[in-house]
């Protein structure tokens, strides 16, 4: 099922997981020990995310220096296509700009129609490591909403390959990132909000935010989102701190704030162990509270943590 029909179905808040593939030469047994966990709350969909290519550069033999892609974790669409296969749950394969051209991104939405896989999350992604923004593949797409438009084209039956005659309508339900205290790299909500109710208006059927520790900021953009014009249900993506590095590291990497009463009693823990519990608490709180005001779905990035999110689960749900 789409996603959007889960929502449409459903007579009370939702619970949806976010999960990493493996990292490469490791098993699934992890991940499955995760899911397996989780299954308890009854999903009706699980994300997984998609891991772009990176490159290094290595000193050969002859003193010169090759470039090298690696990737860390691929396997986002066998994971899907096991989701789906193992659990019953409907699998949201995150499809990303960065590494892809036009041709792959093809290529993979191919894959996914045959599999049974009819949602994809649209996102550009982050800039790799080894440069200060981001670079879309040469021939690959600038934004998510051109990756949106092409998912579109395949759902009319349009392909890169224009000679294609009576080719396939493929059915997939696009998700798109939403960005409730602005994306880094906008420069004020407003701009920002409007270049979301365009990819809504190209075809993307909800949103899903990024992570906020603040519940008033999800408050606030469903209300501008709504005041725009933009109607498709909007998804608050959830995560519980759970080591004192993350006060810093988040706000740095996601341009994301962490409210000062939060941030207090970070700094008075004396270890991880401590933090898990405040950040879990908080959590629930804070889960609680969208609860109460009626969100369509609360989406966790589990990061693979599989007791800390039992606990919020079993507290809320």
């Amino acid at each position: 099922m789409k996603v959007t029909e889960h929502l449409a179905q459903a007579n009370k808040t939702l619970i949806s997981f976010e999960v990493l593939p493996p990292l490469k030469g490791k098993t699934s047994e992890s991940l499955y020990e995760l899911i397996d966990g989780l299954m308890e709350f009854k999903p009706p969909f699980i994300n997984v995310t998609y891991h772009r290519s990176e490159y290094i550069y290595k000193k050969n033999k002859y003193n010169n220096f090759n470039k090298v892609v690696v990737r860390k974790r691929p396997g986002t669409v066998g994971v899907c296509a096991a989701i789906q296969y193992k659990y019953g749950v409907d699998a949201v394969p995150h499809l990303i700009c960065g590494g892809f051209t036009k041709d792959t991104t093809e290529d993979a939405l191919i894959d996914l129609n045959f599999l049974g896989i009819n949602n994809v999350l649209a996102l550009r992604g982050d800039a790799i490591k080894s440069e200060s923004f981001f670079q879309p593949e040469e021939g690959g797409h600038n934004y998510a909403s051109e990756l949106v438009e092409q998912v579109m084209d395949m759902n009319k039956g349009k392909y890169l390959a224009e000679e294609l005659k009576n080719a396939h309508c493929t059915d997939f339900c696009i998700g798109v990132a939403g960005y409730p205290e602005k994306h880094a790299e906008a420069p004020n909500k407003k701009t920002d909000l409007k270049w979301l109710k365009h990819k809504v208006d190209l075809g993307a059927e909800y949103i899903v935010t990024q992570m906020f520790f603040n519940n008033q900021s999800y408050f606030d953009f469903v209300k501008d989102c709504r005041n725009i014009g933009i109607t498709v249900p909007i998804i608050p993506g959830i995560k519980p701190l759970t080591t004192k590095k993350q006060i810093t590291a988040i706000p740095r990497i996601f341009n994301v704030d962490i409210p000062e009463a939060l941030a207090e009693e970070i700094e008075k823990c004396n270890n991880n162990a401590d933090v898990k519990l405040v950040g879990t608490e908080w959590c629930i709180q804070q889960s609680k509270e969208l609860l109460e005001f009626g969100a369509p779905v609360l989406h966790y990035y589990t990061m693979g943590k599989i007791s800390t999110f039992q606990k919020i689960a079993k507290a809320v749900f």
